[in-house]
């Protein structure tokens, strides 16, 4: 299913089920007295975009202090569940991963995954969608009797039903990261106390989890690189991510501004690789702008990695480009630097993490143009807020970084700075 069918489906029957659960929650709620305990297991719910998983690691972390790392669970789209074994927060086995290629399958892992959740007793439900109707469903059909989630109360938002037990209303002022943390905040609140959590959100942690890799995938990586270059790569990497297959096209820089900067990194650093990363079905695209770029130092590895080696690639390279996605996220979780374009979202609020993270971010009047309240559908045909962004001031924050890197750089690799 595409992300197009995702939402018709999240619109049109989640309406109805919210609707009809919500009717059920108030003849349920009158039969039983609400949960006196305190959580002993707890599910995240988050199908979608890897990035904000990693933004999710606070409350994950804060979850796992509470209660246990083996009491804590996470519902995701099987194809994003990769960030979720990269990071370790919760044992691989408490992964229910749902696949979303077909109706079909999705129905069946859907089905299992509230079986398995109810088997494990689970108490404790945190839905870290915004305003999704999927999610606050799984959420109520879990059977945990704390459930924690975005609800709109009087704001003209996406009807949700009245599914959940603690409701947070969303605050387009807080960072992500912070957003999620305050679901955990609100937990401890009294469910009558609305809106929650009236506490004062914790900082926003500056610093990822890091990520170190093992010798062995440090060697495999280098090798495939070097194995595509034909050559032993010993100056500066670059990495450039053109997010051809992206979920929401508006955040896409135009490739051949990617391959104007990838000549511009090889003019006026010789010595330097340029990469092309991507997943499977953006190869074509991202080889594309390989070949366009017209050099033998530009490689291209997109679809021949894991999400796991693209990471691996980071913690090898100096400096990753890309617009607002899964990578820019994913690299903070490594020493690279990592310039990242905004568009129709604002760095404010889904920026990553990390002191080497370089968002660029136009500030026009229209932007951020999609949001939660409308279910991140934006009617703009024409994404100025890209357009702006210049090759020659994109250029100018890589060479500054690499300037930057050089000595440290130097050293790494063996060499004098």
């Amino acid at each position: 299913m595409n992300q197009e069918v995702i939402r018709r489906l999240d619109a049109l029957p989640g309406r109805v089920l919210c609707l009809l659960l919500t009717l059920h929650r108030r003849v349920a709620d009158r039969l039983r007295p609400p949960p006196s305990d305190e959580p002993r297991r707890i599910v995240f719910i988050k199908l979608i975009e890897q990035g904000a998983t990693v933004l999710a690691t606070a409350a994950v972390r804060r979850a796992v202090e509470r209660v246990g790392r083996e009491g804590v669970y996470f519902c995701v789209f099987e194809e994003n569940r990769a960030i979720l074994d990269l990071l370790d927060l919760v044992p691989s086995e408490n992964v229910l991963a749902v696949r979303s290629h077909s109706l079909v399958a999705f129905a069946r892992d859907i089905l299992s995954a509230l079986s398995s959740l109810r088997r494990a007793g689970v108490d404790t439900a945190v839905d870290l969608e915004f305003m999704a109707r999927a999610s606050a469903i799984l959420a109520y059909l879990s059977g945990a009797r704390r459930r924690v989630g975005l609800h709109r109360y009087t704001a003209e938002a996406p009807y949700r039903g009245d599914l959940l037990t603690h409701r947070v209303q969303y605050n387009p002022f807080l960072h992500t990261a912070q957003a999620y943390a305050s679901l955990l905040d609100a937990l401890d609140g009294d469910p009558a106390d609305e809106p929650l959590p009236k506490v004062v959100p914790a900082p926003i942690d500056a610093d990822a989890p890091r990520f170190v890799p093992e010798a062995d995938e440090v060697a495999k990586v280098r090798g495939l690189l070097e194995a595509l270059a034909g050559y032993a790569i010993a100056g500066p990497v670059v990495v450039l991510n053109p997010n051809t297959g992206d979920l929401i096209p508006l955040r896409m820089w135009p490739a051949e501004r990617f391959v104007e900067l990838g000549r511009r990194v090889l003019s006026a650093f010789p010595e330097a690789t340029v990469v092309i990363t991507g997943i499977a079905s953006e190869r074509e695209g991202a080889e594309a702008v390989r070949r366009a770029i017209g050099s033998e130092r530009a490689v291209c590895v997109a679809g021949l990695t894991t999400l796991r080696d693209v990471v691996v690639l980071y913690t090898l390279s100096d400096v990753l480009v890309a617009s607002d996605s899964g990578p820019g996220h994913f690299a903070s979780l490594t020493d690279i630097d990592a310039v990242v374009l905004f568009g129709p979202e604002a760095p404010q609020l889904f920026g990553p993490l990390g002191p080497r993270v370089h968002a660029h971010w136009a500030g026009l009047a229209c932007s951020p143009c999609v949001s939660p309240y409308n279910h991140r559908s934006s009617p703009c045909t024409r994404n100025a807020c890209m357009d702006a962004h210049s090759v020659d001031r994109v250029f100018e924050t890589v060479a500054g970084c690499l300037a930057a890197r050089r000595p440290l750089d130097a050293l790494r690799r063996g060499g004098a700075p």
